[in-house]
């Protein structure tokens, strides 16, 4: 993959509608000039906006693996983790649109998953490959526990 990183952090508020504004910046770098996105459900009080086609090929990879895996026997007495994978699968992820000004609503279940209540602030915030929805709570303990690995991080990823 070539392109740009997404980056930044904005603050938003979801609006009555369960409607976020994602930065045009974002949203430029995120559809390639569509609107189709896979919303997913990272972590409590976390959601994930991805390219569609972009995710769509990496979930094809991924699930086309393990049914070759199961195919050639080698998830034997691995079924309960099979059954887990497939149950999180279900719930995980949405096909939205970004409709005009860039703006996203939140589905049932995802605004749950978020617990961003209408009026309430989110994060928006860039992740390199996609842009996240952080409830804020969540996000300053996220950056407060990776902050500390991030000089190393950033080394190795870029030697």
């Amino acid at each position: 993959m070539s392109r740009n990183f997404i980056l930044g952090e904005y603050r938003r508020a979801l609006d009555e509608r369960y409607r976020i504004s994602i930065p045009g910046e974002m949203a430029d770098l995120l559809t390639d000039g569509g609107e189709d996105c896979v919303l997913a459900k990272e972590r409590a009080g976390a959601l994930s906006l991805w390219n569609a086609a972009e995710w769509q090929n990496k979930f094809d990879s991924g699930v086309h693996l393990v049914q070759e895996k199961m195919s050639a026997g080698r998830l034997e007495g691995r079924i309960e983790d099979v059954q887990v994978l497939g149950r999180l699968l279900s719930t995980r992820q949405t096909s939205v649109k970004l409709a005009g000004r860039s703006r996203l609503i939140v589905p049932e279940g995802f605004r749950e998953f978020l617990g961003v209540e209408p009026g309430g602030e989110v994060l928006v915030v860039g992740a390199a490959l996609c842009v996240e929805l952080w409830r804020p709570d969540r996000w300053f303990a996220y950056v407060e526990e990776q902050m500390p690995g991030f000089r190393r991080l950033f080394d190795n990823l870029s030697s």
